[in-house]
C-alpha cells in the first residue's frame, strides 16, 4: 500500500529539532573506555580550577599590594619633603649657634678688664690701696691645636696696705670672685711712706670667665629726639 505524507513541514521541523539537541554526555563517557584518558582528562581539569583559584587570588593580593605602594610612595614624598625642611632648619639653626658663639667670644674678650677691675675693687679693704695693676706676659706654648686657644690673662697687683689684717682679707675676698682664680700671695715687705711703716705686698690672679647666674644684664636706653 502506497501512504502520501500530506504535511511534510512536521518531519522537517522534527529533524530541525533534532538536530538541536544536546549531546548526551552519559553515553559518550559510557564509550571512553580508557581509564588512563578518563585520569588525563580529570587531572586536566583539576588543574584548571587550581590555576583558576591561583589566579584570582593572586590578582585580588596583586591589587591590595598595589594600593599599599601607593600609599607608601605618598608617605614616602610627604616624609622626603619634612626631612627636607628639617635639614634646612637644622642648616639654619648650626648657622646661628656659630654666630652666637662669635658674638660670645667677641663680649667675652671686649669685657675683660671691667670684670677684672669690678672684682678687684669690690675685694679691696679699708686701709688698702693699689700702687699698679698689670698684666703678666704669658709665654709662648707648645706648638700645636693647643697653641690655637687664647691664653688666659693673668694679672698682677701690687700695693699697700696699713695693716696684715687688710692684706688677708684682701686675698680671701680675691679668691671668692667667680671671675678670678689662681689667686697666688708674692713676696711681702715693710716699706715707709710718709714716715708711716706699711706692708708692701704683691699678688698675682688669673681672669676666668664665670658661670651664667653670676652675668648681670643691663637694659640700653636710647633716647629718641
Amino acid at each position: 500500500m502506497i501512504e502520501i505524507n500530506l504535511l511534510p513541514g512536521q518531519k522537517r521541523k522534527k529533524r530541525a529539532a533534532a538536530g538541536l539537541a544536546m549531546p548526551d554526555f552519559k553515553a559518550l563517557l559510557a564509550q571512553v573506555k580508557d581509564p588512563l584518558l578518563l585520569g588525563a582528562v580529570g587531572a586536566w581539569a583539576a588543574v584548571l580550577v587550581v590555576v583558576g583559584f591561583i589566579y584570582v587570588t593572586e590578582g585580588r593580593k596583586l591589587a591590595a599590594m598595589q594600593q599599599d605602594l601607593s600609599r607608601v610612595e605618598a608617605d614616602a614624598r610627604r616624609f622626603e619633603a619634612l626631612i627636607n625642611q628639617k635639614r634646612k632648619e637644622e642648616r639654619l639653626r648650626d648657622s646661628l649657634v656659630a654666630e652666637l658663639d662669635a658674638i660670645r667670644a667677641i663680649d667675652s674678650d671686649r669685657y675683660v678688664w671691667p670684670h677684672i677691675l669690678e672684682e678687684i675693687t669690690k675685694a679691696l679693704p679699708d686701709f688698702t690701696w693699689l700702687e699698679s695693676v698689670a698684666v703678666v706676659p704669658s709665654g709662648g706654648g707648645a706648638a700645636g691645636a693647643d697653641s690655637l686657644a687664647k691664653p688666659a690673662v693673668q694679672v698682677l697687683l701690687d700695693g699697700r696696705t696699713g695693716d696684715m689684717g687688710g692684706y688677708t682679707r684682701f686675698l680671701r675676698q680675691l679668691g671668692e670672685s667667680p671671675w678670678l682664680t689662681n689667686v697666688v700671695a708674692g713676696a711681702t715687705k715693710t716699706v715707709v711712706e710718709k714716715e708711716r711703716p706699711v706692708l708692701s705686698f704683691t699678688i698675682s690672679v688669673t681672669f676666668r670667665q664665670a658661670d651664667s647666674a653670676f652675668i648681670r644684664t643691663a637694659p640700653v636706653l636710647e633716647s629718641v629726639r
